[in-house]
């Protein structure tokens, strides 16, 4: 396994993107990323705040402040350290980057205790489209996976105009909660084990509870990325994101919300009812498929190619698991400057 201005502005379906500033037109024309190892670099250096919507987000910026912007998205149970390799190669190449811990995760607070620690998709992307306006940038590349990868396609299909190009491991992963009603062959729902646990109170007193939840993070990490060969130290790092004081309200909330077991708000209605509708995504996309990821039916990507409808590739990642980005930083910063590549042409 989503930081600013009024929640009125952040969510406004014209968003206001003409009074913002335009960013840089263009990156230079794509290079080949070099050769990296996993685990060369350990941290980031400026780490960042700033109100945004419900939140005051923590963030990672990397890169010069006037380059083409990339947003980079991660998912659960990860942190900002996802990127941790891909982020120090895309502002090499001129990129301004920006890493943010998603709602309940690290540095990212909710500003007033009385907002509901609600995790259902639609809040998270437009988490990340407040984020942007705080920061003041009309479009971006967005790239992530598993919950990343939800909230960067959902911006993709809603708010185009922001989306420069769009990288999104597993591909098309909007979340269609009346299909999640509907069992999954036995093999997949054993994969999908610790969704199950959280719709229990046994898993959400589990989550709240340190030592068991930073042992069942630590499982799914051994379970999901079979050939990884992360230390301790590694997991470490992205374990202390699991500390925020919401994080286990923020997980148990989507994996009920979308087994269909938890409420939204009603104020996110109006989008929920449009990602109902399974929406197109016409933004440049580069789509990646780990190939040992066990979520993963296949990694041709025929299942959800018919939602992408703009330039698109599909690249396999060989001998990858669910952490796309922290197992193959170069493999995916090449598809987030290829991605742009395609938007030139377009």
């Amino acid at each position: 396994m989503i930081s600013r201005r009024t929640f009125t502005t952040a969510v406004g379906l014209g968003l206001g993107a003409t009074a913002l500033p335009t960013d840089a037109s263009a990156a230079t024309p794509t290079t080949t990323v070099p050769s990296i190892a996993p685990g060369a670099h350990t941290g980031f250096t400026d780490l960042k705040r700033v109100r945004a919507g419900v939140l005051d987000i923590g963030y990672a910026e990397l890169g010069p402040k006037h380059g083409p912007v990339v947003v980079l998205l991660h998912g659960w149970p990860y942190d900002i350290h996802s990127f941790v390799d891909v982020a120090p190669l895309l502002a090499d190449a001129g990129h301004r980057v920006i890493v943010p811990y998603l709602r309940g995760h690290g540095t990212t607070a909710f500003l007033s205790p009385t907002t509901p620690r609600n995790a259902q998709q639609s809040a998270i992307a437009l988490d990340i489209v407040a984020l942007m306006d705080a920061l003041r940038i009309r479009q971006a590349v967005l790239a992530g996976f598993d919950w990343g990868s939800r909230t960067a396609d959902i911006i993709a299909a809603l708010w185009p105009e922001r989306v420069r190009a769009l990288v999104s491991v597993s591909g098309y992963l909007i979340t269609d909660v009346a299909s999640q009603r509907n069992p999954l062959p036995p093999k997949a729902e054993h994969t999908w084990w610790y969704q199950y646990y959280f719709a229990t109170d046994r898993g959400r007193v589990a989550m709240e509870t340190r030592q068991n939840r930073h042992d069942l993070c630590r499982l799914v990490w051994d379970e999901v990325s079979p050939t990884w060969d992360f230390d301790d130290a590694t997991f470490e790092r992205t374990a202390a994101a699991f500390e925020n004081p919401d994080y286990a309200a923020i997980v148990i909330h989507n994996y009920r919300w979308r087994l269909g077991l938890a409420d939204g708000e009603r104020r996110y209605d109006p989008y929920e009812q449009r990602l109902a509708a399974r929406p197109a995504i016409a933004v440049p996309t580069i789509a990646l498929d780990p190939a040992l990821d066990p979520f993963l039916a296949s990694t041709d990507g025929s299942g959800y190619r018919r939602f992408f409808t703009g330039p698109y590739e599909h690249r396999v990642l060989p001998g990858i698991g669910h952490n796309a980005p922290q197992e193959a930083p170069a493999a995916f910063a090449q598809a987030v400057l290829d991605a742009e590549r395609l938007a030139v042409r377009q």
